[in-house]
């Protein structure tokens, strides 16, 4: 397919439109979230940003993702669910980043959203045998196929709403996740999820002017639950299906970040007695930010980890005889950076203002803890 110009031209034209338009609809997005009152006011400790700041920037996204697939990518059934759940997630998270809906009823609407796409054949049927010695080269999930599909697909869409916590983390992770489903369903030659993710990588790109350190505008659970959802149902059309070896790493290589970060979270919630639900400052990016380093840093080396992990998943998917070896280094790598940010001790006096403590320069406060508010969701 790499030698497919004419389709190659096509996934950039896809990629241009998807960045222009939702970089065209931001400022239009800002002005209707001051207009519906969506905004972000520090009202209590746990908000680090001083000023109030309107929220609803995913709105901004899904307008540039819908434009560029409405206009080049083929509307199947499986893409008509999907962009159908995604319409469900899309109303969910405006309503949210408006009035602050419980936890409860956004895992319900969550929930339903998912289903619409399984509903449509949007399933994972098989996955890959993880047992080496097993002559069986893949595991059919028969009646559990449904129900594991709906609990990826709500699993990662709140996963990537976890970690928007960071100006420009969550959008930046997505584009990273998304180039990476780009460059791998090029190589595997799938004749539609190219444009479709070119799009969504477009459209993240379009909106991260407006999303880095300080925060023009925070894309709200609207624009991360979105994003989250439209990964998880791209990787079931578009990488699930593949029953290579270790196939079933790859999704889980590219979404490794935030499904780590979901996990830890409530585990440690967990052990501590509270809700799995409730808000704290244990995640990733937090404890970068208590290890001195400034918010723009902690977004970079988030970015880089994620595109360490993106380019194994790429590598994993696509060289044979360097799989074992690519898919344990990335797994070496991805624990030891975890036990070096979840082992260290917070240096004296650092907490939501650490980035002050020497290391940063570049932005005197942190503007922005989207997780004060998506938390409320999970």
């Amino acid at each position: 397919m790499l030698d497919n110009v004419p389709f190659m031209i096509m996934i950039a034209i896809t990629f241009l439109v998807g960045g222009i338009i939702a970089f065209a609809a931001s400022p239009l997005v800002r002005k209707f979230a001051h207009i519906v009152g969506a905004i972000d006011v520090p009202r209590d400790a746990r908000r680090v940003h001083k000023t109030p700041i309107p929220r609803l920037g995913g709105l901004a996204i899904f307008l540039g993702f819908l434009a560029a697939v409405l206009l080049f990518a083929r509307i199947d059934d499986a893409m008509r669910g999907i962009l159908l759940g995604a319409t469900v997630i899309i109303a969910l998270g405006v309503i949210d980043d408006i009035i602050n809906l419980p936890a409860w009823i956004k895992f319900i609407v969550q929930i339903v959203a998912a289903l619409i796409p399984v509903l449509h054949g949007v399933t994972i049927e098989f996955l890959s045998n993880p047992i080496f010695f097993n002559r069986a080269p893949e595991i059919n999930l028969g009646f559990l196929s449904a129900p594991l599909t709906v609990l990826w697909i709500v699993l990662i869409t709140n996963s990537v709403n976890l970690i928007d916590g960071l100006d420009g983390l969550a959008v930046g992770v997505s584009a990273i996740s998304s180039i990476s489903l780009l460059i791998i369903s090029i190589v595997l030659q799938e004749p539609n999820v190219p444009l479709i993710v070119a799009a969504l990588a477009g459209a993240c790109i379009g909106f991260m002017p407006y999303n880095f350190n300080p925060a023009k505008m925070f894309m709200g659970d609207t624009g991360a639950t979105f994003l989250g959802f439209m990964l998880a149902t791209i990787s079931v059309t578009g990488l699930f299906k593949f029953y290579t070896v270790i196939s079933f790493a790859v999704p889980l290589l590219i979404l490794a970040l935030p499904i780590f970060d979901t996990i830890s979270s409530i585990i440690r919630r967990l052990l501590r007695g509270k809700s799995p639900m409730s808000p704290d400052r244990g995640h990733v990016h937090h404890r970068l930010i208590d290890m001195g380093f400034s918010q723009k840093q902690s977004v970079v080396i988030l970015y880089a980890l994620s595109s360490v992990l993106a380019f194994a998943a790429v590598v994993l998917s696509t060289a044979i005889e360097l799989k074992g070896i690519i898919f344990i280094i990335a797994v070496i790598v991805a624990i030891a950076i975890s036990v070096r940010l979840f082992g260290r001790k917070k240096p004296p006096g650092n907490g939501a203002n650490g980035a002050n403590g020497g290391n940063g320069g570049d932005d005197p406060t942190i503007t922005k803890t989207e997780n004060d508010s998506n938390e409320n969701g999970g």
